[in-house]
């Protein structure tokens, strides 16, 4: 069959007209086997959007567990999959125990390379081997998988750019979280110049995606003061959402998970990390105890349910600290902690508790408020970050300093006035509905992609080899760091 003959055909399927779905698939695979690499050479023009109405989208990031990027990517992939694009994950790490159900129930096709390279070398140099790891799936990805793409959306990780340029037909969308070398302390001069070629790395890398997105107004103001040299490139705030049908299922009993007589009932939800700074909630209970009258304080309990993987080493020993500070400030009985809950527990956690405390600083979006907000749980939030757009202050919850005096007068309103939560609650759930809909998410990134195809393939052959080959010596001189800091 010629070119010729099905053109039309493509046209009257690409508008819809006058054609069943039946045939609509049938067109659409002889349009994949026309154009596809083994059987025809792309002429530059014919890669638009407005030819391949489908996409084929390969989602890359660095450690498909459970958490706020976790979630983003797969609602991501869903959104896209949701308007007949073609979505699959490729990804360093997947542990079907410890990941979002959509990723190992076959809704979603998840493909694990690398992970037999190391997490770091002799305890240190983590950055550089979670560097490795993305590069070496970018590599397979190009030159093994023998893939049909045509855009790749990875996130976390910009030093995988380059190398996925490789396929100079493929478009490269990059959304950054929050710059890398922010998360990073460096205290010391062989950490300093560890960190050097990274950061300028990870700066050098984000400017070479066609396309990069951010999570918020916050973190787009962030990217602008801390990567300097990019100051041509305007990353487009693409906010992350809800699937509001994943939240919709029916909510059980409590059951064990909330301890029988707790009638005010105080939630965190966040990650056994140190920069999370979950200690402030119980701070905060520490402080409220010292302000409710004793006929209430029996009723009052703290729940901190948290993400927790014991291959990190952070997740353990954070845990312990915080089992150890409830001890020291005498409220163990008024605290439980949770280690890596299922959604359908946290759909029970958010739909039983009074209000959920959201503590991290300056935190890049957040997307626990948003899930609170949804099961009309009010939150109490730090005043900066991400919260900042999310949570509306004396309308949903309240946004206060990050100390615990701050945290236990707001939780005191929730104890004095049972009617609070149910009036915040019901304002969160509207809010959501109107700002930070799963519809909304799709459409804007259904039109990122379309227009991220539209732009012709860049060249920039001599960064990519420059990058390339800095990247390597990179790994000799910071693998030999690692041996003096050992």
């Amino acid at each position: 069959m010629s070119f010729i003959s099905i053109s039309l055909e493509v046209i009257t399927a690409r508008n819809g007209v006058g054609v069943t779905s039946g045939q609509l698939e049938v067109q659409r695979s002889l349009i994949s086997w026309c154009f596809g690499k083994q059987n025809f050479v792309r002429p530059r023009r014919l890669l638009h959007a407005e030819v391949f109405k489908m996409v084929k989208v390969v989602f890359l990031h660095p450690d498909l567990g459970i958490g706020g990027a976790e979630r983003l990517v797969v609602d991501a992939a869903l959104a896209l999959k949701s308007r007949g694009h073609e979505v699959r994950f490729l990804t360093a790490h997947h542990d079907p125990g410890h990941c979002f159900p959509e990723t190992r129930d076959g809704t979603l096709s998840v493909t694990a390379v690398g992970d037999w390279l190391p997490r770091s070398v002799l305890g240190h140099c983590y950055a550089l081997c979670a560097y490795l790891r993305m590069v070496y799936a970018a590599l397979w990805l190009v030159v093994v998988s023998r893939w049909d793409y045509q855009v790749v959306l990875c996130d976390q990780i910009s030093a995988c750019v380059p190398f996925l340029r490789l396929n100079r037909w493929a478009r490269v969308i990059f959304y950054c979280h929050f710059p890398d070398q922010l998360l990073t302390q460096r205290r010391s001069t062989l950490k300093r110049l560890y960190r050097a070629p990274i950061d300028w790395l990870e700066e050098t890398t984000t400017g070479m995606a066609d396309c990069v997105l951010v999570n918020s107004n916050f973190t787009a103001g962030v990217f602008r003061d801390t990567f300097s040299s990019l100051a041509h490139v305007t990353p487009a705030v693409l906010y992350p959402s809800l699937n509001f049908s994943a939240f919709d299922a029916p909510v059980g009993p409590p059951g064990h998970l909330v301890p029988q007589g707790a009638g005010t009932v105080f939630l965190s939800i966040n990650r056994y990390e140190r920069k999370k700074n979950l200690s402030l909630a119980i701070r905060a209970l520490g402080k409220l105890k010292d302000t409710v009258p004793d006929d209430q304080w029996p009723t009052v309990h703290l729940i901190m349910a948290g993400g927790y993987d014991n291959r990190v080493v952070e997740n353990v020993e954070h845990h312990q600290e915080l089992v150890s500070l409830a001890e020291e400030l005498n409220l163990t009985d008024h605290i439980t902690f949770l280690r890596s809950f299922s959604d359908a527990q946290k759909r029970t956690l958010l739909t039983h508790s009074t209000c959920l405390l959201y503590t991290p600083s300056n935190e890049h979006f957040g997307i626990v408020p948003l899930e609170a907000m949804y099961m009309k749980c009010p939150v109490i939030a730090v005043n900066s970050g991400g919260p900042l757009e999310t949570v509306g202050d004396k309308e949903t919850g309240f946004l206060c300093d990050p100390d615990a005096e701050s945290f236990s007068k707001a939780m005191r309103k929730f104890v004095e006035d049972k009617n609070l939560s149910k009036k915040y609650g019901n304002a969160g759930r509207d809010r959501v509905e109107k700002k930070f809909s799963f519809n909304a998410f799709t459409q804007q990134l259904n039109k990122v992609v379309e227009d991220t195809m539209k732009l012709e393939p860049r060249g920039g052959w001599v960064m990519t080899t420059f990058v390339t080959l800095l990247f390597i010596v990179g790994v000799g001189l910071a693998a030999i760091l690692a041996q003096m800091l050992g």
